[in-house]
C-alpha cells in the first residue's frame, strides 16, 4: 500500500473519528482500514490512535500527522487537476463550513444549486457554530460573520446582517414598546445563550457599544427556539436579521430600539490563498458570492 493511500486511509479514520464510519466513506471494508493504520503505525514506530470499545481519539503526535497529512493530500490534489485540465473542468471533494443557521437558510441553497451544474464535484458541508480553522481541518472555503482577523485568507464580501431586538405585534400591544436599552429590565426578555458566549445582548448607547446583562426569564441554546418563543408573544429577543427575516418580512415580529443597534456586521467568502487556483474552489466562489450577494440584498432593513 503507498504512503499516499495510507495517509488517505488515515486521515478519513481521523475526520470520521471511526473505523467503520471512515471504511464508507472509503468503500472499503472496516478490517482493511484497521490493518491500514496498523501498518501506519508500525512503520512510523509511533502510537496516532487511541482506541477503545466506545470511543477513538489522536494521539498529539496523530494531530499532527493529520494536518500535515491535509496539507501533502491537498498539493497532491492540485497537481493532479492541473495536469488533467481541471482548470476548465471542476471535479473532485470541495469541503465548506458556514454558521450552523445561516448555512441552513442561505449556503444550502447554493451548495445544491452548484451541485446541479457541476456533476463531478461532491461537497462536504460543516454547519456549525465556531470558527473552522480552514488549513488544519482541510476546509476549501468558508463563510463568515463578522468582523475578520488578518490572515492568509482571501476575503470576498457578499453583504451585511444586522442584530435586531424583535418580539410580536401582540407582545408590543400587550407590554409596550422599550425605548432605551435601560428599560429592556421592566420587559420579559428570551436569550439565546450559545456555549461561550454568555447570555449578554449586545446594543449601541451613547454612541459607543456596550454589553447589556439580561436576568431573562427564558434563556435557550437555540436561536431558532428564542425566535419561536418570540412569535408566539413570549417575549423580546435579540437575534441576528437573517434568523428573523422570514418574520419581519410576514408581520409575526417586529424590530425595536433600532436607533441602538451596533454596526452591520460583514459577511465574507473566505478561502486560503492560492486555492482558488483549483477549478472546484474558483467555479464554486463565484458561485456561492453571487448566490449571497442575492440574498443579503433581499433581506428586510
Amino acid at each position: 500500500m503507498n504512503r499516499f493511500h495510507e495517509m488517505s486511509v488515515f486521515l478519513a479514520v481521523a475526520e470520521a473519528q471511526g473505523f467503520a464510519a471512515a471504511a464508507r466513506r472509503l468503500a472499503m471494508s472496516a478490517p482493511t482500514v484497521t490493518r491500514s493504520v496498523a501498518a501506519l503505525e508500525r512503520r512510523l514506530g509511533t502510537l496516532l490512535l487511541v482506541r477503545t470499545t466506545r470511543s477513538l481519539r489522536l494521539t498529539e503526535a496523530g494531530a499532527r500527522y493529520a494536518a500535515d497529512c491535509r496539507r501533502i493530500l491537498e498539493a497532491v490534489e492540485q497537481a493532479d487537476d492541473a495536469a488533467a485540465g481541471a482548470m476548465a473542468a471542476p471535479r473532485g471533494s470541495l469541503h465548506i463550513t458556514a454558521p450552523a443557521r445561516f448555512g441552513e437558510l442561505h449556503v444550502m441553497p447554493a451548495v445544491m444549486g452548484y451541485l446541479r451544474q457541476h456533476r463531478e464535484v461532491s461537497v462536504r458541508a460543516l454547519l456549525v457554530d465556531r470558527v473552522v480553522n480552514l488549513l488544519d481541518e482541510g476546509v476549501d472555503v468558508a463563510v463568515r460573520i463578522g468582523a475578520l482577523p488578518d490572515s492568509t485568507l482571501t476575503a470576498v464580501p457578499v453583504g451585511q446582517v444586522r442584530r435586531v431586538v424583535c418580539a410580536s405585534p401582540d407582545f408590543l400591544r400587550r407590554n409596550g414598546t422599550p425605548d432605551s436599552p435601560d428599560a429592556l429590565a421592566r420587559f420579559c426578555t428570551i436569550t439565546a445563550a450559545m456555549e461561550g458566549r454568555g447570555s449578554q445582548w449586545r446594543l449601541l448607547q451613547d454612541g459607543q457599544p456596550r454589553r447589556l446583562p439580561l436576568d431573562s426569564q427564558l434563556t435557550v441554546t437555540s436561536f431558532q427556539a428564542a425566535v419561536a418563543a418570540a412569535r408566539e408573544g413570549w417575549g423580546l429577543t435579540q437575534v441576528v436579521s437573517y434568523q428573523v427575516a422570514r418574520d419581519l418580512a410576514s408581520g409575526a415580529l417586529q424590530v425595536v430600539l433600532r436607533d441602538y443597534e451596533l454596526p452591520p456586521m460583514p459577511v465574507h467568502v473566505v478561502y486560503p490563498e492560492g486555492r482558488r487556483s483549483s477549478a472546484k474552489v474558483r467555479s464554486f466562489v463565484e458561485f456561492c458570492v453571487e448566490a449571497l450577494r442575492r440574498d443579503l440584498a433581499a433581506l428586510p432593513v
